[in-house]
């Protein structure tokens, strides 16, 4: 059996997972429109949704790293499997508790499911195949995640926004019990989309567990150097600090989409989730038009295109006004989608044992998407206009520049990254 046909069902399967995880992440900016309108909620408030997902990114991520040192990949994606399957569940209680906090908790044990599969899969899907095709193989894979983020806001905008939720006058005007009865039917419409979702990740779980996945072997004689001797190496160093940054500006460009539309342009979540979807399916199309280019073009440089023209977009939704920052902020998602996938296959490439804790440390960086979106949403509070929110995420992508100049000797050197 050829190295390619033992590794193709493999990598359908990885593949999968980059969907799944994509389609869940992408329900957060429904379910920030949602539960700021049923709870009343401040935008640092709202935020929070955020800093719960991706909290757990920074406190499971080594630990993910340390499962798959001593167990396998497998391991790795079965444990995480079955918390992001728990975590969808606890949205039941959540709701029925009508407890903000509750769903954080909720989001909170999902994420932990998340972060280790990311931390596993990741690397795993540069592992399997040619090393030389390493970045495209994860950007393609990382396409899928895309394909999600066109399709979870329109779902979600169906089944969770099914009614436009109620104005804060309206709300004021309500009695304490129907208000609470309103808050109650509210939470609920999140309910069925959760349960449908943890099923299936269920179903896949199983499938992971009766599948034998290839075993990668990696020199075991550099592992006596221990889990933080990666960080030696400028690319991982370099990895962690542009991916705190990218994710950070990534999640508030989509999480805070729809409450930009309302805020600024007095939209309705109806018709805001439209733009929510093309903004993700432009995220899909960059990913598959990166990687085709990547075939001709140095992932460093591409980093570098696509970083400028992200942060002139963010300069045009931050100064412009009316319908043509909408324009913009939908637009950023197609120079956004290369970016963290050649941030870590630049990250963890040629550094062979070090892989697995690398790729924790890269992962763990993740938690910029806890941070960001908090600070960029206390620029809003505070000067209540939220087109300057979006200074913040200039500023992130200024340093996914600097990532990609500081790392460009790397891409002459390891011919596997080009």
């Amino acid at each position: 059996m050829s190295k390619i046909t033992k590794y193709t069902f493999a990598i359908i399967l990885i593949t999968s997972l980059f969907f799944f995880w994509g389609f869940i992440h992408n329900l957060d900016p429904i379910l920030i429109k949602h539960l700021r309108s049923a709870f009343s909620l401040t935008h640092l408030q709202a935020s929070l949704v955020d800093s719960a997902v991706f909290f757990a990114y920074f406190l499971l991520a080594i630990p993910a790293g340390i499962i798959m040192q001593k167990y396998g990949y497998k391991s790795g994606i079965l444990v995480g499997l079955s918390l992001f399957a728990l975590g969808c569940f606890l949205f039941v209680p959540a709701a029925n508790m009508v407890s903000y906090p509750f769903f954080l908790t909720a989001l909170f044990v999902l994420s932990c499911g998340l972060t280790i599969l990311e931390t596993a899969a990741n690397p795993y899907i540069t592992l399997l195949g040619d090393p030389a095709k390493a970045t495209q193989r994860l950007n393609f894979a990382q396409s899928f995640n895309g394909l999600a983020a066109s399709i979870a806001p329109i779902v979600g905008g169906v089944f969770i926004l099914a009614e436009e939720p109620k104005s804060t006058e309206e709300l004021a005007a309500m009695s304490d019990v129907a208000k609470q009865a309103y808050i109650q039917a509210e939470t609920a419409l999140v309910k069925g989309p959760y349960i449908v979702l943890g099923l299936i990740i269920l179903l896949v779980t199983i499938l992971f567990f009766f599948t034998k996945l290839p075993d990668i072997k990696e020199e075991k004689t550099e592992n006596k150097r221990g889990f933080f001797a990666s960080l030696r190496h400028k690319n991982v160093r370099w990895a962690v600090i542009a991916q705190f940054f990218y994710v950070g500006a990534q999640i508030y460009v989509f999480s805070f989409l729809l409450v930009f539309a309302e805020d600024s342009l007095a939209m309705s979540g109806q018709e805001a989730k439209y733009y929510a979807g093309l903004a993700g399916l432009l995220f899909m199309i960059g990913r598959f038009v990166g990687t085709f280019f990547m075939r001709y073009v140095a992932p460093y440089k591409l980093l570098m295109l696509y970083s400028i023209f992200s942060a002139l977009l963010c300069f045009l939704v931050i100064f412009g006004s009316g319908y043509i920052t909408l324009y913009a902020l939908v637009a950023i998602p197609f120079f956004m989608s290369i970016m963290f996938p050649t941030i870590f296959a630049i990250g963890i490439s040629g550094i062979g044992a070090d892989t697995k804790s690398a790729s924790s440390f890269i992962i763990m960086a993740i938690v910029g998407g806890a941070v960001i979106p908090p600070l960029a949403s206390l620029v809003t509070d505070g000067t209540a206009y939220i087109n300057y929110s979006y200074s913040v995420v200039l500023l992130c992508f200024l340093v996914v520049l600097v990532f990609a100049w500081n790392t460009r000797e790397l891409a002459a050197d390891k011919s596997e990254i080009l």
